[in-house]
């Protein structure tokens, strides 16, 4: 059973990466497609170098589930692709490793849009 510190830890550290999304969304010129790419390159970066793991360990799924944790499961994925595969693991080990919510995504995006009616943006 987890403590309430654990849930505390996982709601600050997720709070903090939608805050500085925010704060570039709101003071940059970038799109939110880049901010979106910047996060999941930062991850895959934090995750190579063995920074990230620490802010996982600490913060469970506030680290895990925002941009920068796909970007983390994609860098350990490759890790452990090449570790078992060589070469050819480095192709195939990221997207082994985040199959799973790439896979979610596609399921409940497909549902949503079976079960509403898109508007066009005003």
């Amino acid at each position: 059973m987890s403590s309430p510190g654990t849930y505390l830890a996982a709601f600050l550290c997720g709070g903090l990466l939608c805050l500085i999304g925010q704060i570039l969304i709101d003071k940059t010129k970038l799109t939110p497609a880049r901010i979106l790419v910047v996060y999941v390159v930062a991850g895959v970066i934090l995750g190579a170098t063995g920074l990230y793991r620490p802010l996982v360990d600490a913060c469970g799924a506030g680290a895990t589930v925002p941009l920068t944790g796909f970007g983390y499961t994609l860098a350990k994925g490759v890790a452990t692709g090449v570790a078992e595969s060589g070469f050819l693991g480095a192709l195939t080990g990221g997207i082994s490793a985040a199959a799973g919510g790439i896979t979610a995504a596609v399921f409940f995006g497909s549902l949503v849009a079976m079960l509403f009616k898109s508007k066009p943006k005003r």
